[in-house]
């Protein structure tokens, strides 16, 4: 095989520059920048002697720039017109105020994007006007070489004329990348064709073999070197440059055409070898990125589609996604086809979240602010009340105030402190009032004594386990009922220690067979009738003290409704009761 000849483990230069290009991932993750700092990014790529040859960089960082652009405006409530991040400098991509940061940050990167592109567009123009020149170069050197072999001189003549053709040639520059192949094979041609049809002095022609060869064994040992070095990728682009340089010069020896051509294909193979191990190693460890990211992404999706019904579950789950979040950013980049869309599909997840979060935020604080505002008129409806003398009454409508201030939600935090020392002021004065001014038969201190003998009471009662447990249970719950009020600040403890106390009861409380006798239906209707009542009773004292605030009108029509439908249920309950008494006279 002629040395000349091109093996398939050789890549062009064109074509090598192509496939690294393709596969080298960018050094930045530049989507994890701020504003400022993509602009900070690009002011030092416009400062770098080899901008021009950084056009990648530059459409990253513009990319990354109005993705995040995009993003903030939107978090910020702007109205974003359906304009994708990729388009170009020149373009709007929101109607923001002039003067806006957005605007200006905006402004400041677009000028500077512009600039780039121009000063690139005519760079690119130079350059290939430049290419074009040298491929012209070239043919003249080629249409020389031609007529130089069609001279027949003698080759004291003709050679140093082909030498000085020879550094004509290696002295010029690239050609534009598609008359690459064709002008180098033409050159090639005529190069061989002088060599083996002019009849050169043997002495001249060893002399040119020798410089040729060692040459090409400075090659050799160039390209071992690269095989050692730990950087695959900048050893296998240093090899197309020794490529192109080993085609520059002629032949040799024919006893040392094969042997040369050998050691440089063997280096050659050597770091290829290793150029595909690298990128073969680099899809794997992508594809384990691209799984572990696919994982991440479920477990996002599936966090965004949750059921959360309170803050401290958002607040949870926001820690959970952050997590999520730091892990991703340790992970490696997956493949360049696949990397943009496991991103945009991770951020489509946390971006659903976060919306469902400001979602419940947006309505929770429409609930607090009613539940502010419920407050509020409890507060008002207790202040009115605080002077009132009629002890028992008052003393009534407090601890159904108290009922539904426990009933309402949760007000804004910075009110919530505020609204209940307020209430409590309220109720407070009221009891202390209503204590201070207790008649001999109200004993508040002495019904505190009589609960607490009755609690020690029920606690040493011992359970017979059959009927007595059922009328013990009945007969402390009465005798605990015809006590009178306590002090107001003892009142939650003691009801407390009954509760405790009377929980060994619980068993006696459901009708067993055997024990005791069971309600006729017509008792249970009287039962159900009797406590209906009392409910009503509830209902408009609850009117009397609400009717002294000016908002509570919601609540007073609440009450309304509830006394309008317990006294229809009182009518049908009335109806039952007599169709049941009827029958009983008619048996």
């Amino acid at each position: 095989m002629s040395e000349e000849m091109i093996p398939d483990v050789e890549l062009t230069s064109d074509v090598a520059e192509a496939e690294i290009a393709e596969t080298a991932e960018p050094a930045v993750n530049y989507s994890e920048k701020t504003l400022a700092e993509l602009v900070s990014l690009f002011e030092e790529l416009m400062q770098n002697e080899e901008r021009m040859k950084m056009s990648k960089e530059a459409e990253a960082i513009k990319s990354a720039f109005y993705k995040r652009l995009q993003k903030e405006k939107a978090e910020a409530g702007i109205v974003i017109a359906e304009t994708p991040a990729e388009e170009e400098a020149s373009e709007e991509v929101a109607e923001v105020p002039a003067d806006s940061p957005f605007a200006v940050i905006e402004a400041g990167f677009k000028e500077q994007y512009n600039r780039y592109k121009k000063e690139r567009a005519e760079y690119n123009k130079a350059l290939e006007k430049e290419r074009e020149e040298n491929l012209a170069l070239k043919e003249a050197v080629i249409a020389d070489l031609k007529a130089l072999l069609e001279k027949q001189e003698d080759v004291n003549a003709t050679f140093p004329e082909f030498r000085e053709i020879q550094a004509r040639w290696r002295a010029i520059g690239p050609v534009p990348a598609q008359n690459y192949r064709n002008i180098t094979e033409t050159y090639q041609l005529y190069v061989e064709q002088f060599y083996d049809m002019v009849k050169i002095n043997r002495e001249l022609r060893d002399l040119d073999f020798r410089k040729n060869l060692e040459a090409k064994e400075q090659l050799c040992q160039q390209a071992e070197a690269l095989a050692e070095q730990e950087n695959v990728v900048e050893a296998f682009r240093e090899l197309q440059k020794l490529h192109d340089q080993w085609k520059e010069y002629g032949p040799v020896a024919k006893e040392f055409r094969e042997s040369i051509w050998e050691r440089f294909k063997a280096a050659t193979a050597v770091i290829n070898r290793k150029y595909q191990a690298h990128f073969e190693g680099l899809k794997e460890q992508q594809a384990e990125n691209l799984a572990k990211k696919t994982v991440l992404c479920e477990r996002v999706e599936a966090i965004a589609e949750r059921e959360i019904a309170d803050s401290n579950e958002w607040n949870a789950c926001s820690k959970e996604i952050e997590e999520i979040q730091k892990e991703w950013r340790t992970i490696g980049f997956a493949s360049k086809k696949e990397n943009q869309k496991i991103y945009d599909r991770f951020r489509a997840a946390c971006d659903k979240f976060y919306e469902r979060k400001r979602e419940f935020y947006s309505e929770y604080k429409d609930s607090i602010n009613a539940n502010l505002e419920k407050k509020i008129a409890l507060c008002e409806a207790a202040e009115a009340l605080m002077t009132s003398t009629d002890w028992k009454k008052a003393t009534d409508q407090f601890i159904s105030l108290q009922k539904q201030w426990k009933e309402i939600g949760a007000v804004p935090r910075k009110k919530s402190e505020q609204l209940w020392k307020r209430f409590r002021a309220a109720c407070d004065y009221f009891f202390a009032e209503r204590d201070k001014h207790a008649k001999p038969e109200n004993d508040y201190y002495g019904n505190l004594k009589a609960k607490l003998a009755l609690i020690e009471e029920i606690k040493a009662y011992e359970m017979k386990g059959d009927e007595s447990d059922l009328q013990a249970m009945q007969d402390f719950q009465k005798r605990w009922q015809e006590i009178g009020f306590v002090p107001f600040k003892e009142k939650d403890r003691v009801a407390k220690a009954y509760k405790d106390a009377m929980a060994k009861f619980a068993s006696a409380r459901a009708p067993r067979r055997g024990r005791g006798r069971q309600l006729t239906e017509k008792e249970r209707l009287i039962q159900k009738y009797h406590q209906l009542e009392q409910d009503i009773v509830t209902y408009e004292n609850n009117i009397g003290f609400f009717s002294m605030s000016k908002a509570s009108e919601p609540l007073i029509k609440q009450m309304q409704e509830r006394i309008a439908l317990a006294k229809e249920e009182l009518k049908a309950l009335a109806e039952q009761i007599r169709q049941l008494s009827e029958t009983e006279e008619q048996e």
